[in-house]
């Protein structure tokens, strides 16, 4: 891995924003791409799902979505609970941004797309019994 990847993969743990926005921003372009060090950071990406901090679990699930966009060996069939989790995130911010680039998943293939309507199916029954308060 080069080391202005390394850097930027590092600093999305910081606590400076404007480090780890910078970092974002980068990572996100270089993964809207084709990489081929997708699975090198992808175990550390599930795990961050459900770090203590929403911001870099809302940054893992973006990445996470266009990572899954060429995902030849399939792993998001087995990590897309942690992901679809995130829509359930106490911050509605989190959970907006992973639900808003969730349908990069289903881009990846037919049992990916199969994957992804049975996620959200189910949601969507999950919200249909909560109710708001008037």
């Amino acid at each position: 891995m080069n080391p202005t990847l390394q850097s930027h993969l590092d600093n999305l743990q910081f606590t400076d924003r404007e480090l780890q926005n910078k970092a974002f921003v980068y990572l996100l372009e270089a993964t809207s791409q084709p990489v081929d060090w997708a699975y090198a950071v992808w175990d550390d990406m599930v795990a961050n799902l459900r770090h203590k901090d929403n911001h870099v679990r809302a940054i893992a699930a973006q990445l996470l979505c266009n990572l899954s966009l060429r995902d030849p060996q399939a792993r998001m069939l087995k990590d897309f609970d942690a992901l679809l989790a995130v829509t359930r995130d106490e911050r509605f911010v989190t959970a907006r941004h992973c639900m808003q680039s969730l349908w990069k998943v289903g881009v990846a293939g037919k049992a990916h797309r199969e994957k992804l309507i049975d996620g959200l199916e189910s949601r969507f029954r999950e919200c249909i019994t909560k109710r708001t308060a008037p």
